[in-house]
């Protein structure tokens, strides 16, 4: 009888070694877009996070194109055994739904997510010389004389344009939209007072507000940055649902097997839990929220619906 329920007992012991096990070999992430950039730059933090917990490499592999998609398609098409990762954002997982059209992948069926890891709202500046000195001003003037004033976005369906379109549904608030190749050239048109005003990453901003060559006016989250506790949001500034936020997410294909998925998020959630890691998100602007799976995968499927809404209405479409 002994030797009998030792028989039982071993499957049992070994089933947690197994899990232990894996990962046996180096991981890598699909990033969708080029070296240098905020997704890069976010993806190269997990990378070295994971890296240190599950105690193997953590490679980046840049798939840029398309706004994403091509990256993003070739996520969705890896091998689902938790050794190709996926580190996307707003537009490339939750805009490009609609925006892109006969899209090869669905994220909501082909992916799935393991951490909403962090989010960072877009910094409303204006350029020195405009004669509205503050965003009260602005909403004033635009809705006095509609699209007189302008906005430089990135390229249509950027994030920029995105804010621009639901300041225009939700606050009423119309102004003319000037298309840049980028958030540089972008920013520079702001310098040398070609438009008037733009929304971009704050961290890429705030140098030149300090040094005079802009103004800044409101940030587009739910609430204040840390970093910059002075400036008022959008809401705070009378535009209540006027809220735009780039969010990061690390994901897997779909069928990863569950255990998997639980280990990379338990990796991430005992490296955010540091002071010194929680530092570095809020000093670039951001806003750490490293949400469960399921809190992840209905939060992404909110953001999908949500910006169908503008970009149809705004009759939105790629390049």
């Amino acid at each position: 009888m002994i030797a009998r329920r030792a028989l039982f007992a071993a499957p049992l012991l070994a089933a947690p070694a197994l899990a232990q096990s894996w990962p046996e070999r180096s991981l890598r992430i699909i990033v969708p877009f080029p070296p240098g950039g905020p997704v890069d730059g976010g993806a190269r933090v997990v990378a070295q996070v994971l890296q240190e917990q599950l105690g193997q490499p953590v490679v980046i592999d840049n798939r840029s194109g398309a706004g994403g998609s091509i990256g993003t398609e070739a996520a969705a098409k890896a091998a689902p055994d938790g050794y190709t990762l996926h580190f996307g954002s707003t537009g490339s997982l939750a805009v490009n739904q609609t925006l892109v059209p006969n899209l090869s992948y669905d994220t909501r069926r082909d992916l799935t997510a393991i951490s909403v890891v962090s989010a960072v709202p877009m910094l409303m500046v204006a350029r020195t010389g405009l004669p509205q000195r503050s965003l009260a001003e602005i909403i004033a003037a635009s809705r006095a004389q509609p699209n007189s004033i302008t906005y430089a976005t990135s390229g249509p369906g950027g994030a920029p344009h995105l804010a621009g379109e639901l300041l225009r549904q939700k606050g009423n608030v119309a102004l003319t939209m000037v298309a840049y190749r980028g958030a540089a050239p972008a920013m520079t048109a702001i310098i040398a007072q070609e438009v008037d005003t733009t929304f971009l990453d704050p961290a890429v901003l705030m140098p030149h507000v300090r040094d005079g060559r802009m103004r800044a006016l409101a940030v587009t989250g739910p609430q204040r940055l840390a970093a910059l506790p002075d400036y008022p949001t959008l809401v705070e500034s009378g535009l209540p649902g006027v809220e735009v936020e780039n969010w990061y997410a690390l994901l897997a294909p779909a069928g990863t097997p569950r255990d998997r998925i639980a280990r990379i998020h338990g990796a991430l959630t005992t490296a955010l839990a540091r002071p010194e890691t929680m530092r570095s998100y809020v000093e670039q602007g951001q806003r750490v929220l490293n949400l469960n799976p399921q809190q992840s995968a209905a939060f992404i499927a909110q953001e999908i619906d949500k910006w169908a809404v503008v970009v149809r209405s705004a009759g939105m479409k790629a390049e």
